[in-house]
């Protein structure tokens, strides 16, 4: 029986021809590896190869169908060449050219293609109202010219691949869902909490959409009915105080109206951001702290509601106001705690997001593999 011996396993991968180590997580073939007593003072292992075993290797690197995954919700564009199992091999960012969404999407999907070619289909997630059912972007405030087009019938002609468009919150709760802090569970609601405030419901493992396609609205629910206009025409929803923005107005309204604020680093700064409210919160800025206690108490109100409404087995709360981690995340715990009916909070766990900024293309590239088999099923 004819094997290979090759002292530095990263290198069995250099050997199969046309495939370069940075696709090594395509392989899905097992190895052998045998340790080598003679070598052991330098701690070396020794791997071999069966031939028949390379070969087998190089079919598998060919054959496997991965999936790409595209963010088009924020500043940057974010594309990711995703494996079957929801594992990022590459990744593709650009500033967003807004009027022209589809040949940039049509770029980072050609380039992630020469990582690799067996493309079986892609997941592109999308700020605004998305109709599963007819592939069409009933509204997007934040990509106007994307809900004037067809743009699931431009990517299919420009790329030639299958295209499932999805809304940017349900993506980001799939991804989570699938390999992210939702893994194991069965039910989740996700939200996600940044410029503005999504939200996502899987119910006995499949994403729930409402009578039209829309539920979720997790930023539109009422905290405090006397409070500013919301652009979607209510009153004091919770993304008019807690997403990035309006944390930012608070804060500038706080230090404004209240002078023993003024020793914050952040009234130094007229520009701050809500990032820099959590870099200074992490830096011990009482501030800044109490900017973020007070923005968790609002989402825990929130969350005690979908608690009690859906009595959910698990929350996972993501976005970029959630990078401040367990400085908001404990407010929020114990608000929903506070308000929540016992039993239903006993039974719901609540945990930051794990994926961070991969949430919504890995979420989009797993939708787009589970629609695939499905449909080749």
């Amino acid at each position: 029986m004819r094997f290979f011996s090759i002292r530095n396993p990263k290198s069995a991968f250099r050997i199969l021809k046309g495939h370069s180590t940075r696709r090594r997580a395509c392989l899905t073939v097992p190895l052998t590896v045998y340790y080598n007593a003679r070598a052991s003072y330098r701690g070396k292992f020794i791997l071999r190869l069966r031939l028949k075993d390379l070969k087998k290797m190089a079919q598998s690197a060919q054959s496997a169908a991965n999936f790409i995954g595209v963010d088009v919700s924020g500043a940057t564009l974010r594309a990711a060449l995703v494996t079957s199992d929801g594992q990022v091999v590459e990744r593709r960012e650009a500033p967003l050219q807004r009027d022209a969404v589809v040949a940039q999407v049509a770029r980072a999907v050609t380039e992630l293609r020469d990582a690799s070619p067996n493309i079986a289909a892609i997941g592109v997630g999308i700020p605004g109202l998305v109709n599963r059912q007819t592939d069409r972007v009933l509204v997007s405030t934040d990509l106007p010219s994307v809900a004037r087009g067809d743009i699931h019938a431009e990517l299919v002609k420009a790329t030639g691949l299958r295209v499932e468009l999805e809304n940017d919150a349900n993506a980001a709760a799939y991804g989570e869902f699938k390999v992210g802090a939702g893994r194991g569970s069965r039910d989740m609601f996700f939200a996600t909490i940044g410029a503005g405030i999504g939200g996502a419901i899987i119910l006995d493992g499949k994403l729930w959409l409402g009578a039209s396609g829309f539920a979720g609205e997790f930023g539109h629910i009422t905290i405090d009915a006397e409070g500013i206009e919301c652009m979607c025409g209510n009153a004091g929803c919770l993304e008019t105080v807690a997403s990035a923005p309006n944390i930012v107005r608070r804060a500038n309204e706080r230090l404004y109206r209240d002078n023993t604020s003024s020793l914050s680093k952040l009234a130094m700064n007229k520009e701050f951001t809500a990032t820099d409210i959590v870099n200074e919160a992490k830096d011990g800025d009482d501030f800044s702290l109490m900017m973020l206690e007070r923005t968790g108490k609002y989402i825990g109100a929130a969350v005690a509601s979908v608690i009690n409404l859906l009595n959910i087995e698990r929350i996972v709360l993501g976005g970029g106001v959630m990078e401040a981690g367990d400085l908001i995340l404990d407010s929020i715990i114990r608000e929903a705690e506070r308000r929540a009916f016992q039993p239903c909070f006993e039974s719901t766990q609540i945990f930051a997001a794990a994926l961070g900024t991969d949430a919504v293309s890995i979420g989009a590239a797993m939708l787009a593999r589970d629609v695939a088999q499905t449909a080749a099923a």
